[in-house]
């Protein structure tokens, strides 16, 4: 079993930056997908980036293309999320979430890919 824990949310102003972390409490192998999540007020639960393990690449949601950076730490067993540029539309709750995998890059937008998930960290962009 895994567990996910994220951290880093928190107010920021427009322009600002932040990094989110997601630590994991078990070994995640290198054949898990990573995703980030992120749900605004009153709307759905959107995919933001992925590590497929498929193919080892990460990926971007074209909404947050540019100014998003998904890295991971596996001596660590936690992955990150910079956010650079923030803006309101920003706001929101950043969940990440593990697939034991493989996880291809067309599925990382699919929640029930998924096993695994964190309670997420509210990241607020104040204008």
């Amino acid at each position: 079993q895994v567990q996910l824990v994220e951290s880093g949310g928190g107010l920021v102003q427009a322009g600002g930056s932040l990094r989110l972390s997601c630590a994991a409490s078990g070994r995640i192998s290198s054949s898990y997908g990573m995703a980030w999540f992120r749900q605004a007020p009153g709307k759905e639960r959107e995919w933001v980036s992925c590590f497929s393990s498929r193919d080892g690449g990460v990926y971007y949601a074209d909404s947050v293309q540019g100014r998003f950076t998904f890295s991971r730490d596996n001596a660590k067993n936690t992955v990150y999320l910079r956010i650079n540029s923030l803006k309101s539309e920003d706001t929101g709750v950043y969940y990440c979430a593990a697939d034991k995998g493989p996880l291809d890059y067309s599925d990382c937008p699919q929640e029930d890919e998924y096993d695994f998930w964190g309670q997420g960290t509210q990241v607020t962009v104040s204008s």
